[in-house]
Order: structure tokens, then C-alpha cells, then sequence
């Protein structure tokens, strides 16, 4: 562990596969890692190497194999699916590079929604703050069929930041963004993180992007290699 640093993602031993027709199909093997609070992290690899999979693992949205994740010094293991529900919704933020944002809701209700499904209380200056801080002030009660693709993804920044989570998963945030949109949008996910202090873990394909993180850790012969 680094000094004074408390660790927010601890992952052990970590393996995941899938049974297909042709059999048992090996994804992830052996995987172990720690993040630290504060830290920005990058995870690296080629398509196909189990990048979403394994953050699908660390969100809580998947099931591994076997292998301990612990988060902020809660071993995810044995809790009940609905406890993962409620733990995943109150310790972890999401942003896809989908947006998965939610079609009848303005972008006011989109960012409160991870509140709203844990029955938390909405508090709606903290509400303004975060949609001042993404620069959507303007739009918030727009539909996002509304917005372009760098405002829907400026939403979902907002929204990962709405439960004031332990840790903030991105999955390829910029994929369906053109390069300058993405340039802004992840200068924005960038900023927003360090201004409220917390942990980011970030899949991209994009070096550049990668190369703006504390580290970085790359995927490949289905295991995890920190980048020194």
C-alpha cells in the first residue's frame, strides 16, 4: 500500500469465462490490482481482450468466477444480489460510452436518477451545481433525444457524480463522440474528477487519453500488466 494512501479497489485472484456451444471459454485469469483514492486510472488493451468485462466485474454488473473485489473495505462477495444493487448504486458511478440515459427524462431528472432509485433525498442545488459544472445549465429540462452526443455524454458525467460515489467507472466514454467533442468531453470527466476528489478507472482504446492518467494497466493474454 503507498503511504497515507487508502485504497479504494482491491481486486484478487480475479477470473471470469463464459460456457459457449465449443465449451468453457477463459476471459480474465488471476487478475490483482489496488487503486488508490484519488487516483485516475487507465486499463488498456486490444478489442476483445475482456476490458468491459472486467469493469463489469469491478461495477458489480457481472458475476466473477472466483476472486475477491473489495470496495472501500467492503468485500463485495457475499452480499445478496440487492445489496450489490444498493451498494453499486450508492458507491460506484457509471459513464458508457453509450449514455444509457433514460428517454423521458430531462436532463435535470437523468442526473438526479441514481437518488431517486435508492430513495435518497434530491437535493436540487447540489442538482444546478452539477449541471452548471458540465456547462448544461441552458438544457436542463431538455429530452435527450434533444442533445447532441457531447451533451448526452456531459449528462452522464453529471449523473456518475450525483451519488457522490467512492469510484467512477468509464467504458471507451468517447467512442461514439467525433475527436474534438471527445477532447472536450473527456477534459471535462478529467477536471470534474480531481475538483471532487474522487477515483477514477477509465477503459480506452485512445493513447493520448491513457496518457493523461496517474496509471495505467494493460489487458492482455487475459490478465493484467501495470504499464512502469
Amino acid at each position: 500500500m503507498k503511504d497515507n494512501q487508502k485504497s479504494i479497489l482491491e481486486v484478487s485472484n480475479l477470473n471470469k469465462g463464459f460456457n459457449t456451444k465449443k465449451g468453457y471459454i477463459s476471459i480474465l485469469e488471476n487478475v490483482n490490482f489496488t487503486i488508490y483514492e484519488g487516483e485516475k486510472v487507465a486499463i488498456i488493451g486490444p478489442s476483445g481482450s475482456g476490458k468491459t468485462t472486467l469493469l463489469s466485474l469491478i461495477g458489480l454488473l457481472d458475476v466473477p468466477d472466483s476472486g475477491n473485489i473489495e470496495i472501500n473495505g467492503q468485500n463485495t462477495k457475499n452480499l445478496t444480489s440487492d445489496q450489490q444493487a444498493m451498494f453499486r448504486n450508492e458507491k460506484i458511478g457509471f459513464v458508457f460510452q453509450s449514455f444509457e440515459l433514460i428517454s423521458p427524462f430531462t436532463v435535470e431528472e437523468n442526473i438526479s436518477a441514481p437518488l431517486e432509485i435508492s430513495n435518497r433525498p434530491i437535493n436540487k442545488n447540489n442538482t444546478d451545481t452539477l449541471i452548471d459544472q458540465v456547462g448544461l445549465t441552458a438544457r436542463k429540462q431538455a429530452l435527450p433525444r434533444t442533445l447532441s452526443g457531447g451533451e448526452k455524454q456531459r449528462v452522464a458525467i453529471a449523473r456518475a457524480l450525483a451519488n457522490n460515489p467512492d469510484l467512477i467507472l468509464a467504458d471507451e466514454p468517447t467512442g461514439s463522440l467525433d475527436r474534438e467533442t471527445g477532447k472536450k468531453v473527456i477534459s471535462l470527466l478529467l477536471e470534474t474528477v480531481v475538483k471532487s476528489k474522487r477515483t477514477l478507472v477509465i477503459i480506452t482504446h485512445d493513447e493520448s487519453l491513457s496518457d493523461q492518467m496517474d496509471r495505467v494497466f494493460e489487458l492482455k493474454n487475459k490478465t493484467l500488466h501495470e504499464r512502469l
